[in-house]
């Protein structure tokens, strides 16, 4: 079998409701669609997803990419070798790896539907489901307080809060949602970057009583020991996110005992077999792994979500991307249930275009 075509194209998606992070406020993004087509008659479906701010790519980036590079490198290689494929793909465009990922994606969508399994079964098969957190952008301490209490009654369990503009108002905001969803409910809360050393520290200091599962990125990435420090003084686990972006940033958060936990999102990485590499460096180092994701359309989350459950060392899940996109063209690639996601058991990831 051989791959006999090759086709990219980008669609753009908007939110139904606009939300603000610690740097930006997004109201729409554009996903790149790919599809690999195989003599055998197999047909591979991947995404990218790019993210200026995260992986240094545009949608039309993506394209000259795949169209220019990408696609003659691939066509007439065997698609059941994608590790061969892979290493010479992200050897040739390492400054693209929701690329690669979108590549690694489609491969692995051609392997599972050759051999007739579901991805996270031929991965490893750890588990078949897992709570996923639904965020909350920044918004005023009410409009927090009441998107909380909707998506408690919407039957997730898990709140993944937004801040990092301002701690004192983050405080506030974190207390008042703990106090209106009660103790059950996990809180996890996530800075961006947005935090020097004392306003982390501070944060942690009066927040205690909300009793947060994990803080994601408080300090800016380009500062490791900002991130180190604020993790050797705080009793709440820290999360490096925006700090790891390569193998070689995991092997180094781990080495030098920087972070607690790791937030692998498999635009950022490269796709599924880098992130299974970085999840054996954390394991070995004793750091736990989330899976996360950016503003990524259906398919794309089916690919963390099969990554999630074929490891048991990735603990957490924040899978929620595609949750507010209007248009999406691969809607039904996952099955949320009460704030759990549940894979479709079909061979692959269960979508084709």
């Amino acid at each position: 079998m051989q791959i006999s075509n090759i086709r990219a194209w980008p669609v753009r998606l908007k939110l139904r409701e606009p939300y603000t992070i610690a740097y930006e406020t997004i109201s729409e993004c554009t996903n790149v669609m790919l599809l690999i087509e195989t003599s055998g008659g197999i047909r591979g479906c991947g995404c990218s997803a790019p993210d200026q701010q995260v992986t240094g790519e545009t949608p039309e980036i993506v394209m000259e990419v795949l169209e220019g590079l990408v696609i003659p490198e691939l066509l007439r290689k065997d698609p059941l070798r994608p590790a061969k494929l892979m290493e010479r793909l992200t050897a040739l465009i390492p400054a693209n790896p929701s690329v690669c990922a979108a590549v690694d994606m489609a491969l692995y969508d051609i392997l599972g539907k050759s051999s007739g399994l579901p991805i996270w079964k031929i991965l490893g098969g750890y588990r078949s489901r897992i709570l996923t957190s639904i965020t909350i952008g920044i918004l005023s301490c009410e409009e927090t307080v009441r998107a909380a209490q909707e998506r408690i009654a919407q039957g997730f369990r898990c709140l993944k809060l937004k801040g990092g503009r301002d701690v004192d108002a983050d405080i506030n905001r974190v207390l008042k949602v703990r106090e209106a969803v009660g103790p059950a409910a996990e809180i996890r809360f996530d800075a961006n970057q947005g935090y020097s050393l004392s306003q982390a520290l501070h944060f942690v200091q009066e927040t205690r009583r909300a009793r947060l599962e994990l803080i994601e990125q408080p300090t800016p990435r380009g500062e490791s020991d900002l991130l180190g420090r604020v993790t050797a003084s705080v009793s709440v686990p820290i999360m490096a996110d925006e700090s790891l972006m390569t193998l070689r940033d995991a092997f180094r958060l781990a080495r030098r005992d920087l972070a607690d936990m790791v937030n692998v999102k498999l635009m950022k990485v490269g796709g599924i077999d880098v992130s299974l590499q970085i999840n054996a460096v954390s394991r070995a180092a004793g750091l736990e792994v989330m899976v996360g994701c950016m503003d990524e359309c259906e398919l794309s989350i089916a690919a963390g979500l099969h990554y999630a459950l074929a490891r048991p060392n990735v603990v957490y899940a924040d899978l929620d991307g595609h949750l507010d996109l209007t248009g999406d063209p691969t809607s039904g690639c996952v099955i949320l249930k009460k704030g759990i996601l549940y894979p479709l058991d079909k061979p692959g990831f269960g979508f084709d275009f």
